[in-house]
Protein backbone atom coordinates (compact mmCIF):
# COMPACT_ATOMS: atom_id res chain seq x y z
CA UNK A 1 0.00 0.00 0.00
CA UNK A 2 2.96 2.23 0.44
CA UNK A 3 3.91 2.05 -3.22
CA UNK A 4 4.33 5.45 -4.75
CA UNK A 5 1.58 6.64 -7.05
CA UNK A 6 1.41 9.84 -9.02
CA UNK A 7 -1.13 11.08 -11.51
CA UNK A 8 -1.13 12.88 -14.83
CA UNK A 9 -1.80 16.26 -13.22
CA UNK A 10 0.99 16.16 -10.65
CA UNK A 11 4.03 18.27 -11.51
CA UNK A 12 7.21 17.17 -9.78
CA UNK A 13 8.88 20.06 -8.00
CA UNK A 14 10.42 21.46 -4.84
CA UNK A 15 8.61 24.78 -4.62
CA UNK A 16 7.24 26.30 -1.38
CA UNK A 17 3.76 25.18 -2.45
CA UNK A 18 4.93 21.60 -3.05
CA UNK A 19 6.48 21.48 0.41
CA UNK A 20 3.29 22.49 2.23
CA UNK A 21 1.49 19.68 4.03
CA UNK A 22 -1.43 18.31 1.96
CA UNK A 23 -4.07 19.09 4.58
CA UNK A 24 -3.01 22.76 4.52
CA UNK A 25 -3.34 22.98 0.73
CA UNK A 26 -6.73 21.25 0.75
CA UNK A 27 -8.09 23.55 3.46
CA UNK A 28 -6.69 26.63 1.67
CA UNK A 29 -8.25 25.60 -1.65
CA UNK A 30 -11.66 24.99 -0.05
CA UNK A 31 -11.56 28.32 1.83
CA UNK A 32 -10.52 30.16 -1.33
CA UNK A 33 -13.37 28.54 -3.29
CA UNK A 34 -15.90 29.50 -0.61
CA UNK A 35 -14.74 33.12 -0.75
CA UNK A 36 -15.05 33.15 -4.55
CA UNK A 37 -18.55 31.63 -4.49
CA UNK A 38 -19.71 34.11 -1.80
CA UNK A 39 -18.64 37.13 -3.88
CA UNK A 40 -21.47 39.05 -5.57
CA UNK A 41 -21.42 38.54 -9.32
CA UNK A 42 -21.37 42.28 -10.04
CA UNK A 43 -18.13 42.85 -8.04
CA UNK A 44 -15.91 42.60 -11.09
CA UNK A 45 -12.85 44.01 -9.33
CA UNK A 46 -13.01 41.22 -6.74
CA UNK A 47 -12.62 38.51 -9.37
CA UNK A 48 -9.61 40.38 -10.70
CA UNK A 49 -8.15 40.21 -7.19
CA UNK A 50 -8.77 36.46 -7.03
CA UNK A 51 -7.07 36.05 -10.40
CA UNK A 52 -4.01 37.86 -9.05
CA UNK A 53 -3.90 35.45 -6.09
CA UNK A 54 -4.05 32.47 -8.46
CA UNK A 55 -1.21 33.91 -10.56
CA UNK A 56 0.92 34.46 -7.43
CA UNK A 57 0.40 30.88 -6.23
CA UNK A 58 1.14 29.51 -9.71
CA UNK A 59 4.36 31.52 -9.80
CA UNK A 60 5.39 30.26 -6.35
CA UNK A 61 4.61 26.68 -7.44
CA UNK A 62 6.60 27.22 -10.67
CA UNK A 63 3.72 25.91 -12.77
CA UNK A 64 3.65 26.96 -16.40
CA UNK A 65 0.62 29.16 -17.26
CA UNK A 66 0.26 27.22 -20.53
CA UNK A 67 -0.11 23.99 -18.56
CA UNK A 68 -2.86 25.54 -16.45
CA UNK A 69 -4.74 26.96 -19.44
CA UNK A 70 -4.56 23.68 -21.36
CA UNK A 71 -5.92 21.63 -18.44
CA UNK A 72 -8.63 24.20 -17.69
CA UNK A 73 -10.28 23.35 -21.02
CA UNK A 74 -12.21 20.74 -19.05
CA UNK A 75 -14.69 23.50 -18.20
CA UNK A 76 -15.59 24.16 -21.85
CA UNK A 77 -19.16 22.74 -21.49
CA UNK A 78 -19.82 25.27 -18.72
CA UNK A 79 -18.26 28.05 -20.79
CA UNK A 80 -20.66 27.19 -23.62
CA UNK A 81 -23.59 27.32 -21.21
CA UNK A 82 -22.37 30.69 -19.88
CA UNK A 83 -22.29 32.14 -23.40
CA UNK A 84 -25.79 30.83 -24.14
CA UNK A 85 -27.38 32.36 -21.02
CA UNK A 86 -27.51 35.98 -22.33
CA UNK A 87 -29.66 34.78 -25.23
CA UNK A 88 -31.97 32.60 -23.11
CA UNK A 89 -32.36 34.86 -20.08
CA UNK A 90 -35.48 36.84 -19.35
CA UNK A 91 -36.14 40.30 -17.95
CA UNK A 92 -34.49 43.54 -19.02
CA UNK A 93 -32.63 43.32 -22.32
CA UNK A 94 -29.91 45.36 -24.00
CA UNK A 95 -28.83 45.58 -27.62
CA UNK A 96 -25.22 44.87 -28.59
CA UNK A 97 -24.01 44.52 -32.20
CA UNK A 98 -27.59 43.96 -33.26
CA UNK A 99 -28.11 41.18 -30.70
CA UNK A 100 -30.77 41.33 -27.99
CA UNK A 101 -29.17 40.14 -24.75
CA UNK A 102 -30.67 39.60 -21.32
CA UNK A 103 -29.05 41.67 -18.57
CA UNK A 104 -29.72 38.96 -16.01
CA UNK A 105 -28.36 36.37 -18.45
CA UNK A 106 -25.17 38.42 -18.93
CA UNK A 107 -24.61 38.57 -15.19
CA UNK A 108 -25.42 34.87 -14.86
CA UNK A 109 -23.03 33.89 -17.64
CA UNK A 110 -20.26 36.04 -16.16
CA UNK A 111 -20.93 34.50 -12.74
CA UNK A 112 -20.52 30.96 -14.07
CA UNK A 113 -17.49 31.82 -16.18
CA UNK A 114 -15.58 33.73 -13.51
CA UNK A 115 -16.27 31.50 -10.53
CA UNK A 116 -15.97 28.28 -12.52
CA UNK A 117 -12.63 29.28 -14.02
CA UNK A 118 -11.19 30.34 -10.66
CA UNK A 119 -12.38 27.10 -9.07
CA UNK A 120 -10.84 24.99 -11.84
CA UNK A 121 -7.52 26.84 -11.63
CA UNK A 122 -7.41 26.47 -7.85
CA UNK A 123 -8.12 22.74 -8.16
CA UNK A 124 -5.42 22.37 -10.82
CA UNK A 125 -2.89 24.11 -8.59
CA UNK A 126 -3.75 21.70 -5.79
CA UNK A 127 -3.52 18.65 -8.05
CA UNK A 128 -0.34 19.91 -9.72
CA UNK A 129 1.51 20.27 -6.42
CA UNK A 130 0.14 17.29 -4.48
CA UNK A 131 0.28 13.57 -5.27
CA UNK A 132 -2.89 11.52 -5.10
CA UNK A 133 -1.61 9.62 -2.07
CA UNK A 134 -0.90 12.88 -0.24
CA UNK A 135 -4.34 14.19 -1.16
CA UNK A 136 -5.92 11.14 0.48
CA UNK A 137 -3.61 11.53 3.46
CA UNK A 138 -4.57 15.19 3.78
CA UNK A 139 -8.27 14.34 3.71
CA UNK A 140 -7.68 11.72 6.40
CA UNK A 141 -5.90 14.26 8.61
CA UNK A 142 -8.79 16.68 8.10
CA UNK A 143 -11.07 13.97 9.51
CA UNK A 144 -12.83 13.16 6.26
CA UNK A 145 -15.09 10.09 6.80
CA UNK A 146 -12.95 6.97 6.99
CA UNK A 147 -15.17 5.11 4.55
CA UNK A 148 -14.40 7.62 1.80
CA UNK A 149 -10.65 7.77 2.41
CA UNK A 150 -10.34 3.99 2.62
CA UNK A 151 -12.26 3.50 -0.64
CA UNK A 152 -10.06 6.10 -2.35
CA UNK A 153 -6.93 4.42 -0.95
CA UNK A 154 -7.87 0.99 -2.28
CA UNK A 155 -8.93 2.46 -5.60
CA UNK A 156 -5.55 4.16 -5.91
CA UNK A 157 -3.70 0.97 -4.98
CA UNK A 158 -5.50 -1.33 -7.42
CA UNK A 159 -6.23 1.03 -10.31
CA UNK A 160 -2.97 0.06 -12.01
CA UNK A 161 -3.73 -3.63 -11.43
CA UNK A 162 -7.14 -3.35 -13.09
CA UNK A 163 -5.75 -1.27 -15.94
CA UNK A 164 -3.12 -3.94 -16.59
CA UNK A 165 -5.71 -6.69 -16.55
CA UNK A 166 -7.90 -4.71 -18.99
CA UNK A 167 -4.92 -4.36 -21.34
CA UNK A 168 -4.24 -8.11 -21.22
CA UNK A 169 -7.89 -8.87 -21.95
CA UNK A 170 -7.80 -6.47 -24.91
CA UNK A 171 -4.68 -8.12 -26.32
CA UNK A 172 -6.33 -11.53 -25.93
CA UNK A 173 -9.42 -10.31 -27.81
CA UNK A 174 -7.39 -8.79 -30.63
CA UNK A 175 -5.26 -11.92 -30.99
CA UNK A 176 -8.48 -13.88 -31.58
CA UNK A 177 -9.64 -11.56 -34.37
CA UNK A 178 -11.85 -9.26 -32.35
CA UNK A 179 -12.07 -5.66 -33.55
CA UNK A 180 -14.39 -3.47 -31.42
CA UNK A 181 -14.55 -0.88 -34.22
CA UNK A 182 -17.31 -2.93 -35.82
CA UNK A 183 -20.80 -2.75 -34.35
CA UNK A 184 -21.39 -6.50 -34.47
CA UNK A 185 -18.37 -7.06 -32.22
CA UNK A 186 -19.51 -4.72 -29.46
CA UNK A 187 -21.14 -7.69 -27.75
CA UNK A 188 -17.73 -9.24 -27.13
CA UNK A 189 -16.42 -5.91 -25.82
CA UNK A 190 -19.36 -5.63 -23.41
CA UNK A 191 -18.79 -9.21 -22.25
CA UNK A 192 -15.16 -8.33 -21.54
CA UNK A 193 -16.21 -5.36 -19.42
CA UNK A 194 -18.52 -7.64 -17.45
CA UNK A 195 -15.77 -10.21 -16.95
CA UNK A 196 -13.39 -7.50 -15.75
CA UNK A 197 -15.99 -6.30 -13.23
CA UNK A 198 -16.44 -9.83 -11.88
CA UNK A 199 -12.69 -10.34 -11.60
CA UNK A 200 -12.31 -7.03 -9.78
CA UNK A 201 -15.13 -7.92 -7.39
CA UNK A 202 -13.64 -11.34 -6.64
CA UNK A 203 -10.18 -9.84 -6.17
CA UNK A 204 -11.58 -7.27 -3.77
CA UNK A 205 -13.27 -10.00 -1.71
CA UNK A 206 -10.03 -11.99 -1.47
CA UNK A 207 -7.98 -8.92 -0.54
CA UNK A 208 -10.50 -7.86 2.10
CA UNK A 209 -10.57 -11.32 3.71
CA UNK A 210 -6.76 -11.42 3.70
CA UNK A 211 -6.64 -8.01 5.38
CA UNK A 212 -9.12 -9.10 8.06
CA UNK A 213 -6.95 -12.16 8.73
CA UNK A 214 -4.01 -9.82 9.30
CA UNK A 215 -5.82 -7.61 11.81
CA UNK A 216 -7.38 -4.90 9.64
CA UNK A 217 -9.78 -2.85 11.78
CA UNK A 218 -11.07 -0.30 9.27
CA UNK A 219 -8.05 2.00 9.27
CA UNK A 220 -4.78 1.66 7.40
CA UNK A 221 -1.58 1.60 9.50
CA UNK A 222 0.42 4.80 9.71
CA UNK A 223 3.43 3.21 7.99
CA UNK A 224 2.25 4.43 4.56
CA UNK A 225 1.90 8.01 5.74
CA UNK A 226 5.25 9.24 4.45
CA UNK A 227 4.39 12.96 4.40
CA UNK A 228 4.93 14.82 7.65
CA UNK A 229 2.00 16.45 9.40
CA UNK A 230 1.46 20.19 9.06
CA UNK A 231 3.43 22.47 11.35
CA UNK A 232 2.36 25.86 12.66
CA UNK A 233 4.50 27.46 9.97
CA UNK A 234 2.67 25.49 7.28
CA UNK A 235 -0.70 26.70 8.54
CA UNK A 236 0.49 30.32 8.73
CA UNK A 237 1.87 30.20 5.18
CA UNK A 238 -1.17 28.37 3.85
CA UNK A 239 -3.56 30.87 5.43
CA UNK A 240 -2.17 33.82 3.45
CA UNK A 241 -4.21 33.23 0.28
CA UNK A 242 -7.52 32.28 2.00
CA UNK A 243 -7.28 35.32 4.28
CA UNK A 244 -6.61 37.62 1.32
CA UNK A 245 -9.54 36.05 -0.54
CA UNK A 246 -11.77 36.41 2.52
CA UNK A 247 -10.83 40.08 2.77
CA UNK A 248 -11.74 40.63 -0.87
CA UNK A 249 -15.05 38.78 -0.44
CA UNK A 250 -16.03 40.73 2.71
CA UNK A 251 -15.16 44.05 1.06
CA UNK A 252 -17.21 43.11 -2.00
CA UNK A 253 -20.19 42.13 0.16
CA UNK A 254 -20.02 45.30 2.25
CA UNK A 255 -19.60 47.69 -0.67
CA UNK A 256 -21.99 45.76 -2.92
Amino acid sequence: MGAGHAHVLYREGNSPVHRLAPEVKIAAMVAFSIAVVATPRHAFWAFGGYAVLVVVVAALARINPGWLLKRSLIELPFVFFAFVLPFLGTGERVSWLGLSLSVDGLYGGWNILAKGTLGVLASLLLAGTTTVRDLILGLDRLHCPQVLTQIATFMLRYLDVLAGEARRMRVARLSRGDDPRFLWQLRGFAAGIGALFLRAFERGERVYLAMLARGYDGRMPAVWQSTGAATAGHWVAGAAVPLAAAGIAVTALVTG
